[in-house]
């Protein structure tokens, strides 16, 4: 089926009943993914995409650009620098957030205040009362709100959790490993420097702390610093531990532990964690998380995934392919990810487009689509999204304290620590404020 067939049967039907309208969307944040995001909303939906925002001049024309060149109707989207601007409009559909992770809260309740519906990256936020205040503001004004962990609309994923998973064939799983090998972590010491002319660095900062502008944090690489972020466990944990909890049906984990720091790389910029080993424990089920970014991966096929130990087989699971291997006689089975160019053959020569993930981003799409039309969760519903940010920032907690930490998922509080209970929320800089679950 090639693309316009579909747009003609799917994408469209969502929006052609009644004569409705294209949605019109607008985008925070026109970077790496922000691109990789519209850009398939775009090949999935006659949308209409009318606004963009971000702090770099550069991005967001080049980003004006290219949306001009793909969207149906050619026409070049409205350019903001403050995302508070572009919202006052009140004239946005769906609203796509892929800031770095520090601005994700701010931008997504001032979203569901201005009526959109949303897809935010993950993690959803870089503290757990402002994953809180996200989850409060969609259910208070009634918005769909879709995570980023597009491992739940990914293809052989999907096929992997029916067919070993939901039909028993791994029987009882009891521990599952999560990992990521790759060398991800800056390993550079530039000096601080002069921000560029085309970044609003005062704004691109906002409610983190305010570090000498270093040619590191922009563009992408802010990741490297945890003022802006969580760390490889923010970052990648995430996915690996979501993808878990999604294919076993797991809620939130009991207690948390996690150890580890910087013992290899001591010379770089970054200041997060090259090894850390994290425990979740769901009572009969313990999840267990891995990094290091130096040295080889135990399997090269599986530098980032997970591997269910079941009582009947082994299930080893990436965004590139899954094994099945069965305990005792059977046969083995792989699946690798598969491509979509035949359909979408802009994914072959689009820049810095993850191209074996760009299925899964269109699904995820899809999803929410849907989930608009019906006003229903999406798979990946924000409260899905703060459990799994929420379990990975308690993994950075436990690793800054020493110690591990036991969860109360009702009053999501951690029980019987107060200085724990002190770190849920982290100072903002004026004169941005803090989100309030409960004045949102």
């Amino acid at each position: 089926m090639d693309r316009r067939t579909f747009l003609s049967t799917t994408g469209a039907s969502l929006f052609a009943q009644g004569g409705a309208k294209p949605k019109r969307v607008g985008l925070i944040g026109t970077g790496w993914y922000g691109k990789s995001d519209l850009l398939r909303l775009i090949q999935v939906a006659p949308v209409e995409v009318v606004s963009l925002c971000d702090v770099d001049k550069n991005m967001l024309a080049a980003a004006a650009d290219i949306v001009s060149q793909r969207q149906v109707s050619k026409k070049k989207p409205r350019t903001y620098s403050d995302y508070r601007e572009m919202l006052k409009e009140k004239d946005l559909d769906i609203c796509l957030i892929a800031t770095p992770d520090h601005w994700h809260a701010l931008a997504m309740i001032e979203a569901a205040k201005a009526g959109c519906d949303m897809y935010v990256q993950k993690p959803i936020s870089v503290d757990i009362v402002e994953g809180q205040a996200m989850v409060a503001a969609a259910r208070k004004y009634g918005r769909v709100v879709q995570i980023g962990t597009q491992r739940r609309s990914t293809p052989h994923l999907i096929e992997a959790k029916q067919r070993f998973i939901d039909s028993g064939a791994l029987g009882k799983i009891a521990y599952v490993e999560t990992y990521c090998y790759y060398h991800m972590r800056a390993t550079e010491n530039p000096p601080d420097a002069q921000a560029p002319a085309n970044l609003d660095y005062e704004m691109w900062t906002g409610p983190a702390p305010l570090r000498p502008y270093n040619p590191l944090v922009h563009p992408r690489r802010w990741r490297a610093f945890m003022e802006y972020g969580n760390g490889i466990v923010g970052d990648m944990c995430v996915h690996m531990l979501d993808m878990v909890r999604w294919m076993m049906g797991l809620g939130w984990p009991q207690t948390i532990s996690s150890s580890g720091g910087i013992l290899v790389d001591k010379a770089s910029k970054a200041n997060i964690t090259d090894t850390q080993e994290a425990a979740f424990d769901f009572g009969d089920v313990k999840v267990v998380w891995t990094h290091r970014s130096w040295g080889t991966a135990p399997d090269a096929k599986y530098p980032w995934g997970a591997t269910f130990y079941g009582e009947k087989g082994t299930l080893k699971a990436s965004v590139m392919s899954y094994d099945f291997i069965p305990v005792g006689k059977g046969e083995t089975v792989h699946k690798d990810v598969k491509y979509e160019f035949d359909e979408y053959p802009e994914d072959k020569t689009e820049a810095e487009l993850e191209k074996h993930v760009a299925p899964a981003i269109r699904g995820h799409m899809r999803d929410l689509l849907t989930a608009i039309e019906k006003r229903s969760k999406p798979v990946a519903d924000i409260e899905q999204g703060h459990i799994s940010t929420a379990s990975c920032i308690l993994a950075n907690m436990s690793q800054k304290l020493g110690r591990s930490l036991k969860w109360d998922s009702a009053t999501q509080r951690v029980i019987g620590d107060d200085e724990a209970n002190r770190l849920l929320a982290r100072p903002y800089r004026a004169p941005w404020k803090h989100p309030d679950p409960k004045k949102v």
